[in-house]
């Protein structure tokens, strides 16, 4: 059995990497989706467990979002004491453990190639509990994307996989982690591909649906094939509505403005000591769970009785805009809470209380109120992630009826314009990026560059050799017929030989002798022969494209030697790469 597990090891999983190094392993990046979302699945069920487990024994009714029937002292001060405690948490954490979110998960794929270590995964878990059962304003989905991308990309790093596969991983981590929240697969691969890695793939595609399906069955195994919400029948009674659905979309449009802009300029504020902010948010908490304490927790038990139209609209309204004031401000102060859930919740009581004002202004043919709600569920979540399809993918995840397409794809696009185009305002997340002063490169260049390892292009024809050795030894070495000699230093290579410039002068050498009858030098200097050297620097396997065209920006060399740490203290070169291979590449693959 060892000798199995050896040779596999020593065999196949090589291969594996060297395959993944590529833009066209398609059945290798199957593999990782679907182990991606069984790993995902499994940890969302963990996160889910840990939130409804204790808010089902601590709240009344056994509910896991009854907060409304707690008690006014209780209510007070749980979000309050849940504040104080997560900021001290973050506060004996460094500021580079403390991000968590999608935005982190934004960050770690522009700037570090998806690379997200365990403690950051723990952060999150521990803080994505906490706000939820502690009544903040928070919902379960970011901090879910956040852990499912997070042990995605330590499954890449465990198997060593070269960066642009762990990138894969942890789209496919993001995908699972919605398909298993919401029991939405589809969404979840367009919110991947849309929201967070901004760009669609063929090659993408095949393993994010896959690891979308298998977190899906997952958690149905556990929580059934029913979605978030239970959603009755819904329909566009008329025409005429179509007026009143695009007054809608830009109220709703409006209202994602104001929730961005609040988030914005609260983020100002992100100097100040984390303890001091956290507790703040807390107290700004305190007066909307003592007067609104539907705002408390995920709130989709309100978002429910919206849906079947059991609440009135000065409810829905005060709750909507309380939902939207709160979750902004302590959002933005730096609250660790998710941002998916509670457009939802603002989105389905907003369209639900204007879905009341239709039906007084046109009575015979007004839609129900769910229609209203469901709708303002797509087009709050559109406007404020600037994701119009993944909305469009969930609303009709989330109904299962046809019907509700071209009414959503009329007010998600409108209210998504209306946020961008007349208020200027880009998604949430890539506003909070710019507040912490970090930026999303996503043109195709870079995006192309990043879906290729270094291992896919690089020139494997090499020989390592010493500075100085005999004639005798460098024939020996040209009879391996290399392309490139490294030539070796103190520190590992240091410049790089064409090997025909070598036997170029030892030809040139022996003609010489030749013809003025003098011995042939015995010895051969690498670094003082005539010939077309370059400067070398590292590069780690692992690296993508984009990396070795930075590495090259940054040290100056004329080419790189991609190596790997195959053992403490050693480091395996595995061949070269010049920057014209990667231009080369790239309009290779463009034309």
């Amino acid at each position: 059995m060892r000798n199995i597990r050896q040779q596999f090891t020593e065999n196949l999983i090589p291969v594996f990497r060297r395959k993944l190094s590529g833009v066209d392993a398609l059945p290798q990046l199957a593999i990782l989706g679907l182990l991606s979302g069984l790993v995902t699945g499994g940890v969302i069920l963990l996160f889910r467990l840990a939130i409804e487990w204790p808010l089902e024994y601590f709240l009344p009714g056994n509910s896991s979002e009854n907060f409304e029937q707690l008690d006014l002292l209780t209510r007070g001060l749980l979000p309050l004491a849940g504040a104080i405690g997560l900021g001290i948490l973050l506060h004996r954490l460094s500021v580079h453990h403390r991000k968590v979110g999608v935005v982190h998960i934004m960050e770690r794929l522009n700037y570090h190639q998806g690379y997200i270590s365990f403690k950051s995964a723990m952060v999150q878990f521990v803080a994505g509990v906490t706000t939820v059962v502690t009544g903040q304003s928070a919902g379960r989905e970011g901090p879910a994307v956040h852990l499912g991308a997070a042990f995605s990309s330590l499954l890449g790093q465990r198997m060593r996989l070269p960066n642009n596969s762990i990138r894969t991983l942890v789209a496919c981590g993001c995908a699972a982690a919605i398909s298993a929240s919401f029991n939405t697969p589809i969404s979840g691969v367009i919110f991947a591909m849309e929201v967070v890695m901004m760009e669609y793939t063929i090659a993408g595609f095949t393993p994010i649906i896959l690891a979308a399906v298998s977190a899906a069955v997952v958690t149905q195994a556990v929580y059934g094939s029913e979605p978030a919400f239970s959603v009755p029948a819904l329909t566009m009674n008329s025409l005429l509505e179509i007026p009143w659905i695009l007054v809608i979309a830009v109220i709703i449009g409006i209202a994602a403005a104001g929730f961005i802009h609040l988030v914005d300029r609260m983020g100002r504020y992100s100097h100040r000591p984390v303890l001091l902010r956290i507790t703040v948010a807390g107290l700004l908490m305190v007066p909307f769970a003592l007067a609104v304490p539907e705002t408390m927790g995920i709130g989709y038990d309100t978002v429910s009785d919206t849906i079947h139209g059991e609440l009135g609209f000065w409810l829905l309204l005060g709750v909507g805009i309380a939902k939207l004031v709160v979750t902004a401000m302590t959002i933005g102060l730096g609250m660790p809470s998710g941002v998916i859930g509670p457009t939802i919740f603002m989105g389905a009581t907003l369209g639900g209380a204007m879905g009341l004002v239709g039906a007084q202004i046109l009575p015979e043919h007004a839609s129900s109120v769910g229609f209203y709600a469901m709708l303002g569920m797509g087009a709050m979540m559109g406007a404020i992630l600037q994701a119009p399809l993944a909305a469009l993918m969930a609303l009709m995840e989330l109904t299962r009826n046809p019907n509700i397409i071209l009414p959503g794809m009329l007010i998600i696009t409108t209210a998504s314009l209306v946020t961008s185009e007349a208020f200027g305002k880009k998604s949430l997340f890539l506003t909070i990026l710019k507040n912490q002063g970090l930026s999303y490169q996503n043109s195709p260049v870079i995006q192309a560059l990043r879906r290729v390892s270094v291992g896919a292009i690089m020139d494997r024809s090499i020989m390592r050799s010493d500075r100085q050795l005999t004639v005798e030894e460098a024939r020996k070495a040209l009879k391996a017929e290399p392309k490139w000699i490294l030539i070796e230093g103190e520190q590992g290579p240091t410049a790089l030989l064409p090997a025909v410039d070598l036997a170029r002068y030892l030809e040139d050498c022996e003609k010489e002798s030749k013809e003025e009858g003098k011995e042939p030098p015995t010895e051969v200097d690498l670094l003082a022969i005539p010939a077309n050297r370059r400067d070398l620097a590292p590069v780690q396997y692992q690296a993508t494209l984009e990396e070795a065209l930075n590495e090259f920006d940054s040290t100056r060399a004329e080419a790189l030697y991609v190596q790997r740490h195959v053992a403490p203290m050693i480091q395996r070169v595995y061949g070269v790469v010049l920057k014209s291979d990667i231009e080369s590449y790239y309009q290779y693959r463009r034309s």
